[in-house]
């Protein structure tokens, strides 16, 4: 490092000073391994990739985006409010509220129908509602099950040694009756 301090100096200095300097770094021996040693640092390769791409797509698709909405905001305008036609002739659609043909555009194509969401959602709550009435009958079946001490559930296939079950057990309820008390 100073040789290459001293050597970018020499042209500036004085004859008299060249001299000098000449004799001492003739005289001097180079050291080329001094333990330097190379920093292994992580590579910035995905890094750079990274920012690249960024940088493309803010450019590639940025840019046309901008230059549309400029575009429209110029060549289209905002909407205005005009007198509508009676409702018989023209029903108008939600989207032709708004004021903005960007925002027109995105209500129409790509926002879904307020009246559709609505629908859904009572679509939804009903089959909720279907669904709990079902769960509070299969409740009810269950617990007349249980009173009667009938199958295990309705669904139940019993096999052909259980055929006469209820036969069996009215009269099993017969004999405890009439067997006399201890």
């Amino acid at each position: 490092m100073a040789m290459t301090v001293l050597s970018i100096l020499r042209g500036t200095m004085v004859p008299a000073a060249r001299k000098v300097l000449s004799q001492n770094t003739v005289s001097q021996a180079r050291h080329m391994s001094d333990h330097r040693l190379m920093n292994i640092t992580a590579s910035r390769f995905q890094w750079n990739k990274f920012k690249d791409m960024l940088h493309l797509y803010m450019v590639g698709a940025g840019a046309p985006l901008l230059l549309g909405v400029f575009l429209v905001n110029v060549l289209v305008g905002p909407g205005s409010l005009t007198e509508p036609p009676p409702v018989e002739e023209y029903a108008p659609e939600e989207w032709e509220y708004y004021k903005s043909p960007i925002t027109r555009f995105l209500s129409r194509y790509v926002t879904p129908n307020p009246q559709q969401e609505y629908e859904k959602k009572m679509h939804f709550l009903w089959e909720i509602e279907h669904k709990r009435q079902l769960r509070f009958i299969e409740a009810k079946v269950r617990k007349k099950m249980a009173e009667r001490g009938d199958y295990k559930a309705w669904y139940y296939v019993p096999d052909i040694s259980r055929k006469y079950q209820r036969i069996v057990k009215k009269e099993t309820e017969e004999l405890f009756e009439r067997r006399p008390a201890a």
